[in-house]
Order: C-alpha cells, then sequence, then structure tokens
C-alpha cells in the first residue's frame, strides 16, 4: 500500500504525518480523511487553489495534469515545478509520495473578501 509523507505544516499537521492511502483517491480526500483540514473551497472541483501541494517526492508517479488544473496552478501561491492540486492528483498504485502543504493560499471566503 502506498503511504503518503505529510511534511510539517504549523497550523494543518505540526508534526508532519505519514498515511497509509489508497491508490486511485485523490491526495486532497485521503488527507481529509486523515483527519488533516486542507482547504477545498470549491469542494474539489478544481476550480480553485486552495488544496494546492508541493510533491516534494514522487511526483513521476502522478499521472500528468490536465490543462484545467494547469490553468488553476499559474494562480496557485508559491507555485514549484512539482505543484498539483490536491484534489486533482490521485495515489499512484506503485509509489510513495511525500507533499509538502504551502504555509499560504488563496482563499478569498476565508481571508473575508
Amino acid at each position: 500500500m502506498p503511504q503518503i509523507v505529510v511534511l510539517p505544516h504549523v497550523e494543518l499537521c505540526p508534526e508532519g504525518a505519514v498515511i497509509d492511502a489508497t491508490p486511485g483517491v485523490s491526495v486532497c480526500d485521503t488527507l481529509l480523511e486523515h483527519g488533516i483540514e486542507i482547504e477545498h473551497a470549491c469542494e474539489k472541483s478544481c476550480a480553485c487553489t486552495t488544496c494546492h501541494v508541493i510533491v516534494r517526492e514522487g511526483f513521476e508517479s502522478l499521472a500528468p495534469s490536465e490543462e484545467d488544473e494547469d490553468d488553476l496552478l499559474d494562480k496557485a501561491w508559491g507555485l514549484e515545478p512539482t505543484s498539483r492540486l490536491s484534489c486533482q492528483a490521485l495515489v499512484p498504485a506503485d509509489g510513495d509520495l511525500v507533499v509538502e502543504i504551502p504555509r499560504y493560499s488563496i482563499n478569498h471566503a476565508k481571508e473575508n473578501h
């Protein structure tokens, strides 16, 4: 069974976490199922960037991103070459992932805009 290693995040996962993940389930759903309350303002419909993660290890094992995801990622805070929307990235069957949840996200609802 693949694992997702979540690097420490001050608010969401201060100690970090190691999660046994089910292949084919989104990274976002996996984190939420294990008590890591990653933002997902659009309810995982690929319409925002609040669930943005940076894949530090295992990026190559993910299926390529679609054009809609790429267009949104261009607007994400802290974009890196291995950035993905966690609602769109599915846990691979053949590899572990190490993910970092960026310190900030662009969430107008949360920021009272």
